[in-house]
């Protein structure tokens, strides 16, 4: 049943049957008191008791911070410090809001760059001003309907379950045929990060046989691109752009399709038509900034880093990469001291021996580029005692980055024995390996690089070979403790992560849950989703992790109880038909 309530207006607004407004825990985010004194005289006339208020940005993530919201009312312009569109990306990327939670931004924006950069962080709604009160609680009574059909999807995605996600998508189809397209969009993007590439080409395919959806013909497209075939992905994400010169994620990934072409001033260009139409975005001017180096275009990625760097400031999505590359722009420059500055305050503000390393690596090729050769020479040295000083390796790009520099100013082992551990990690990536050979080329070592990486990718082989052998002659527990001691040899590889993970499953499925192996599974599992996203074993081990954990197991046996029960019952019947 449909109630109704009459606002100040007097315009009577429906009511969802059933939802206890009073209950939920509202949230008004504006920095002019009169705007949420409105909010808020507007959500207590449907009932609500529970509603917190935040005057900037900084006060509402630490509330977001204590407090599950059921709504959130966030303005875009909230002064100083972060704007609207930073709360929201900090929140999701925090994870400070539950599945079934709903955000409206509000906002007197009208720009296509505020609107756009907004939209791509996900609101369940954009309501510009000014607000009625009829407007503001219809439209929180349509977004909540349909929240509460993707509530259980949600929770199986940040349980990163993705194939459980994809299954409950049909149960709801099932149910809430009204929403058949997004939870068959929805269907289709857990397919494709669950590793189910033909599977979610299905579903695109299907949408698109009644109508052209751009972000349909988009998948199709990320499909293409990951099978190799970047040409008709190129042209596809290009037909895209031609339709709906709006759609942003066609730009990201006509880009990428471009770079795998070999075509990067084209892609540099893309990426560049992109910003402009939505300026706001950090890891969009970052990727920007980098293209534009790659080419050579110091004007470009001068301005693209700057602007990475003053949007960055209250983003959680700043990082150090900004800092390093705008430094690189000023070593082209010949402005030193500038640069020098710029790896100061990466040091200062994002501590590690990681950061440490890359700052060091990016000193070097700044004399390296403005002709101090000295100094040059000494930032490789330095670089290269900090090698010796720490065994463990960073991530595969670093390494390639410092290997590079290395070459540069005439140090010969230590970027040898960083190629080698790159290859060691991606032993299988055929794509990778050539670009390591180039390195070795352009050093001048093109046949030893040769025989290195060959003498690599046999260690790698035989390591993950002795372990499959152990595993494979009944010693599960001696293959689990060697596949623990060679992730600690070869941290990133990927094989072997999986083939790690996959024993301490099938340990635990022999002898019992074991909190302490979950917690490594699980560990192992996270680390190859950091590493490479959309990986299919990666899916399918998490749902057999799932499946462990003793109140899934629980619930999953009572479920096939019921089922057997259920069949025992209908036999009978349909016998004496």
């Amino acid at each position: 049943m449909t109630s109704t309530y009459i606002t100040a207006s007097g315009a009577p607004v429906p009511e969802i049957s059933g939802v206890e407004w009073s209950e939920k825990r509202y949230l008004i985010v504006d920095d002019f008191v009169g705007i949420r004194q409105l909010l808020r005289e507007s959500l207590r006339n449907i009932g609500a008791r529970h509603i917190d208020q935040a005057s900037s940005g900084g006060e509402a993530m630490t509330l977001l911070g204590r407090t599950h919201y059921d709504v959130v009312l966030c303005d875009f312009n909230l002064g100083e410090g972060k704007n609207g569109q930073q709360v929201l990306e900090e929140a999701r990327v925090r994870n400070l809001m539950v599945p079934s939670s709903v955000w409206l931004m509000v906002s007197a924006e009208k720009s296509v760059e505020s609107v756009m950069g907004a939209a791509e962080h996900q609101p369940d709604a954009y309501i510009i001003k000014p607000i009625t009160e009829g407007v503001l609680l219809t439209r929180l009574n349509r977004v909540w309907h349909k929240k509460q059909v993707f509530q259980q999807i949600d929770a199986a995605y940040i349980d990163k379950d993705y194939l459980r996600a994809a299954r409950l998508c049909d149960e709801q189809i099932e149910r809430h045929k009204v929403h058949e397209i997004d939870l068959m969009r929805m269907k289709a993007a857990l397919l494709l990060k669950a590793g189910e590439p033909e599977k979610a080409r299905v579903v695109y395919e299907r949408l698109l046989e009644e109508r052209e959806y751009n972000w349909a013909r988009t998948g199709l497209g990320k499909i293409r691109l990951a099978n190799g075939d970047h040409e008709a992905a190129r042209q596809m994400f290009q037909g895209v752009i031609a339709e709906n010169r709006f759609y942003i994620d066609a730009y990201d990934q006509l880009a990428a399709s471009l770079e795998l072409l070999g075509r990067h001033e084209d892609a540099c260009g893309v990426l560049e038509k992109a910003a402009k139409l939505s300026p706001n975005s950090v890891p969009r001017q970052r990727s920007l900034g980098n293209a534009a180096l790659r080419i050579g275009n110091v004007q470009l990625a001068e301005h693209a880093f700057r602007k990475c760097l003053a949007i960055g400031e209250y983003s959680i999505r700043r990082t150090v990469d900004a800092y390093l590359g705008m430094a690189r722009v000023c070593g082209m420059k010949n402005d030193t001291k500038e640069a020098l500055r710029l790896l100061a305050i990466a040091q200062r503000d994002f501590p590690g021996e990681v950061v440490q390393l890359r700052s060091k690596v990016t000193e070097g090729l700044v004399y390296h580029e403005s002709g101090d050769y000295r100094r040059a020479r000494k930032s490789g040295d330095q670089l290269e005692a900090m090698l010796e000083a720490e065994p463990k390796r960073p991530h595969t790009a670093t390494c390639i980055e410092m290997a590079t520099l290395l070459f540069a100013v005439g140090v010969k082992d230590a970027p040898v024995e960083l190629l080698c551990h790159v290859v060691r990690n991606n032993h299988d990536n055929a794509v990778l390996l050539d670009e390591v050979q180039k390195i070795f080329d352009k050093a001048r070592m093109s046949e030893e690089g040769v025989d290195l990486i060959a003498a690599a990718r046999k260690e790698a082989s035989e390591m993950m070979n002795q372990g499959a052998l152990l595993w494979k002659t009944g010693r599960l527990g001696d293959a689990v403790a060697w596949m623990r001691a060679s992730r600690e040899r070869l941290p990133d590889n990927m094989r072997i992560l999986f083939n790690s993970a996959q024993m301490l499953i099938n340990l635990m499925q022999q002898q019992g849950y074991s909190e302490e192996l979950m917690i490594e599974a699980n560990g192992v599992l996270m680390h190859v989703d950091a590493l490479a996203p959309g990986q299919q074993r990666f899916a399918q081990l998490v749902e057999q992790l799932q499946e462990l954990v003793p109140r899934r197991r629980d619930a999953v046996d009572s479920a096939n109880s019921a089922n057997s029960a259920d069949s025992a019952a209908e036999t009978p019947a349909a016998a004496g038909e």
